[in-house]
């Protein structure tokens, strides 16, 4: 294997940290998760006491005042485990920089400390039944009134909709404009108005807390805006390649723990007097899987390596988890082959790991999205002439 050269030695032991809690509070419990469909919320507050929670916010607000590497260690260790309910990852390096970035002093001092605790469970609200990638079609919207906001609305597809006590939500405050009429509101969840819908039968990741969320006259004071009204698009354009980039993580991450269990099977496995292992074809499949998968974790650490330099842009951000998504959809279904029948027992990891791949090939915005995003950087579309494109 390529050595990998990204982490120090104090990254090594946050590492080290991060399996302990794993082994002992997150695997032996996640069957029963699953079947209930939400990750108890003990969980959020013992891994706020063991700082793995808010790790890259500023001391001053709570967090460890860590780096982008603290995030890749805890995607990839619980990707690794199979452990797709705990949701840490969306609270910590998805809705808190947000905060940290464009909240006042007053939003990131009410609400950064709580969430590194686990306090508070955020939840993102962008997804809508009428569209998901489209954010600039939202039809979410919030009103003004006096110094209010009245928001009405539905999303759909919200991890943590469930638990969340806050919800960053994106709506139209100018329902004529498209990217400038989108604001960003923070809403707490025990407002008059905010409803939670049914829990969202999913075919996998069946621990994660997904809901449908609806909005009727809820009312939440101007202060709520995060950063300006009407920029919200702009916001959100700002964190989506670290979004991408941690699907591309998980990816790497889910697809090498599947071909190590994978390995260890076909070595057992016997068949026609034989082991597995023993057969050319299974050596062959293993052996491109493994090429395919070291590609893959050299360019995504590369990825990750520019990002902590601030230099990763969206294109190649996109392409990151593009082709490692799809990767991880190729891996997971050859290896499941390889354990036969047992492979399509959910009470294999294999089996789970299957289905809960697929959704990285939509979440954070689909290939297709993350096709049309490298398109349009490598074909530029023609200026407009007399209201149609040029050529």
């Amino acid at each position: 294997m390529i050595p990998r050269t990204l982490f120090s030695a104090e990254h090594d032991l946050f590492r080290a940290t991060v399996q302990r809690f794993i082994a002992e509070h997150v695997t032996p419990f996640h069957a029963a998760w699953e079947h209930a469909g939400q990750v108890p919320r003990a969980l959020w507050t013992r891994a706020g006491e063991l700082g793995l929670l808010c790790c890259n916010v500023p001391e001053a607000y709570g967090g460890m005042g860590g780096d982008f590497l603290h995030s890749t260690i805890l995607v990839e260790e619980f990707a690794a485990a199979g452990a797709t309910g705990p949701t840490f990852y969306l609270q910590s390096d998805i809705i808190a920089p947000y905060l940290v970035d464009f909240g006042s002093e007053e939003q990131k001092q009410r609400w950064l400390p709580r969430m590194a605790s686990g306090e508070v469970v955020a939840a993102l609200g962008m997804s809508e039944p009428s569209g998901g990638s489209d954010v600039q079609a939202m039809r979410t919207q919030a009103v003004r009134d006096g110094d209010d906001y009245v928001i009405n609305g539905q999303k759909v597809f919200i991890t943590n909709g469930h638990s969340a006590d806050l919800l960053l939500l994106a709506c139209k405050t100018d329902p004529r404009a498209r990217a400038k009429g989108v604001s960003l509101l923070l809403v707490e969840t025990d407002r008059p108005g905010f409803t939670r819908g049914r829990k969202l039968e999913k075919i996998g990741c069946k621990a994660q807390d997904t809901a449908e969320l609806f909005f009727s006259d809820l009312r939440v004071p101007m202060t709520n805006v995060l950063g300006v009204e009407g920029n919200g698009f702009a916001m959100l354009m700002t964190q989506l390649a670290q979004e991408r980039l941690i699907q591309a993580i998980r990816a790497i991450a889910s697809a090498e723990a599947a071909l190590r269990w994978t390995l260890d099977y076909v070595v057992q496995r016997e068949m026609f007097g034989q082991t597995l292992a023993d057969f050319q074809n299974t050596r062959f499949e293993l052996a491109a899987m493994h090429a395919e998968i070291l590609m893959q974790r050299v360019f995504v650490d590369r990825c990750v390596e520019l990002h902590l330099r601030h230099e990763l842009d969206a294109t190649d951000a996109a392409a990151a988890k593009l082709v490692s998504t799809e990767m991880q959809g190729r891996v997971m279904d050859r290896c499941l082959q390889l354990f036969g029948g047992w492979g399509y027992m959910s009470e294999f990891p294999i089996a789970r790991a299957f289905v809960d791949a697929r959704m990285c090939r939509i979440g954070g915005g689909s290939v297709e999205t993350m096709k049309q995003i490298i398109g349009n950087a490598l074909l530029p579309r023609a200026p407009k002439r007399d209201g149609k494109a040029s050529g």
